[in-house]
């Protein structure tokens, strides 16, 4: 009887480390995809154009139209009411536009450098769940959140300025 009960017992912790380790799995599969994005974003975006032109060759021939369209992709590109930081430029903008606009993310024009900085620091230490977030702040330093911050606070200023 005993025997009965210890096969039953060893078989139910059999199951329960077989689902524990199948959740330990798909934890790490998030961590993988959070890691390719974060790499992504790492891409250094051309700015001037002659990067650009380094960046895509030219075809040999191209029509008028392809020339125009062209023009109008590199200025779609620049475009921004007011200049920002390479470090918002490479983690920040592909999710909340190139001036804080929101795009994917949500809007940071209007919010204040303490409320910027203590989202970032919730974010970064799991207080605030977003696995984007946390994978892009969790190799950050204080005082890159720190300039994120400040930069993210004046937004707003700049974008009334730039008006």
């Amino acid at each position: 009887m005993i025997r009965h009960i210890i096969a039953i017992i060893a078989g139910a912790l059999t199951v329960a480390a077989i689902v524990y380790m199948a959740n330990l799995d798909k934890e790490a599969q998030k961590f993988q995809k959070i890691k390719e994005i974060i790499e992504k974003s790492k891409l250094e975006v051309p700015v001037s154009k002659q990067k650009v032109e380094q960046a895509q060759p030219q075809k040999e021939e191209e029509s008028e139209e392809e020339k125009k369209l062209k023009v109008l992709k590199e200025k779609a590109g620049r475009m921004s009411a007011f200049e920002v930081s390479p470090l918002y430029r490479r983690n920040c903008a592909s999710c909340h536009g190139i001036n804080g606009e929101g795009a994917v993310g949500p809007k940071l024009v209007g919010k204040t450098k303490e409320d910027v900085l203590n989202a970032l620091k919730d974010f970064k230490s799991g207080k605030r769940k977003n696995y984007v977030m946390f994978g892009l702040l969790n190799n950050m330093k204080d005082e890159d959140l720190e300039s994120l911050a400040t930069e993210i606070g004046t937004f707003e200023q700049k974008l009334k300025a730039s008006e």
